[in-house]
């Protein structure tokens, strides 16, 4: 692909963006009936073949990271070449009559364009893709990841990009990448954990009180998760300095209100199910980066709630974290389990239960139902 021929997609792209969240915004979300679904999506690191299309100007001097970045290229350049448009379509079959919108966990790209326009270019591209084989006329809201702010003027981008889509898509306005709208009687938060503001936090949830279901949608996990990045929590201290008070703060609040928590992050499917403070935290990672032909089938490689923080000899290896990391957590766990398959996700919120299917890759059939509640 050249250099004009990509330059004439990305803008045809956001023109039919535009025209297909016109069509989106006449969805009245708050009004919705007691049953409803979404359509979820985990990462996706949305990119394409060659790397030059997006990649042509980045430039990374620390030879150990331009590594690491580089090779992310080439496996988004391989997955999207083949297997997540099969996913995709997938994700498109499971669209039905109670389906209200389709939600994106963050990381809706990869980033490191290295140039803001090319990065608005690659954030219309992967919404428009999205739209068009996923959303049929459905909004679709995605929540801001790592990556998608990543890269030569990246996060100023994003932020003044996004909002104005998401404004349209949910039809109400949206001024920040923290943000929250209803679905009937629920509550859907959606925290931008990169740059977490606990005073809009405790502000949008005061502003929800007496919410049936409270819902935060998070990149990022709410408990540490198992993983090279441990500490890449809300409030963990992976890039910014930890702040402990603030994390039980807001772990506090979320247990008060019984909420479930939707991340992204991890690359893993995993869900876990715990008690304290008086209340209930339910958080379910989501992961659509389809990396290896293998990840399509959906192989649990620890179950049960004494699994939590438990470190294999490979993890350790890889410096997943330490056990005093976990141990605070672990006596309020009563269900874990974690895989490393990709897929989508369905969402199903009746008046008696709250459950997530799964499909592993292009699975027809569910490879797995998680009940929530």
């Amino acid at each position: 692909m050249n250099r004009r021929h990509f330059l004439a997609l990305s803008a045809a792209g956001v023109a039919n963006m535009a025209l297909l969240s016109r069509i989106a915004a006449k969805t009245q979300i708050a009004s919705q009936q007691a049953d409803y679904n979404i359509i979820i999506l985990g990462d996706t690191h949305y990119d394409t073949e060659p790397a030059d299309v997006y990649h042509a100007k980045y430039v990374d001097h620390n030879e150990s990271s331009n590594q690491v970045h580089r090779a992310e290229f080439v496996r988004n350049g391989e997955m999207w070449r083949s297997r997540c448009p099969k996913m995709l379509k997938r994700a498109a079959k499971l669209v039905d009559s109670h389906t209200r919108f389709v939600l994106q966990m963050g990381d809706l790209v990869q980033g490191d364009c290295g140039d803001p326009v090319i990065h608005e270019a690659m954030l219309g591209d992967a919404i428009h893709l999205i739209k068009k084989r996923v959303c049929k006329g459905l909004p679709f809201v995605t929540v801001v990841g790592n990556h998608d702010i990543r890269g030569t003027h990246a996060k100023e981008c994003y932020h003044r990009f996004m909002p104005p889509v998401i404004s349209q898509e949910l039809g109400i306005p949206v001024a920040d990448t923290s943000f929250k709208f209803s679905m009937g009687d629920d509550v859907f938060i959606v925290i931008d954990f990169n740059d977490p503001d606990a005073t809009l936090f405790d502000r949008m949830l005061d502003d929800s009180k007496g919410a049936r279901h409270t819902f935060i949608v998070s990149h990022g996990t709410i408990f540490p998760a198992v993983n090279t990045y441990p500490r890449w929590y809300l409030y963990g201290g992976q890039k910014k300095p930890a702040n402990p008070e603030l994390h039980k703060h807001f772990m506090e609040r979320f247990a008060q209100r019984n909420a479930i928590c939707l991340c992204g992050h991890t690359h893993l499917t995993e869900f876990l199910d715990w008690y304290g403070y008086d209340g209930h935290i339910t958080q379910m990672t989501m992961n659509s980066v389809w990396a290896k032909e293998e990840y399509g089938t959906y192989r649990v490689l620890r179950e049960g709630a004494g699994q939590y923080g438990l470190l294999s000899e490979s993890e350790k290896a890889r410096k997943a974290g330490t056990p005093e990391l976990y141990a605070p957590f672990q006596p309020g766990v009563r269900q874990y389990s974690v895989s490393q398959a990709a897929g989508s996700y369905k969402l199903s919120v009746s008046p008696t239960s709250i459950a997530v299917d799964f499909h592993a890759g292009c699975a027809k059939k569910t490879s797995h139902r998680f009940l929530l509640r």
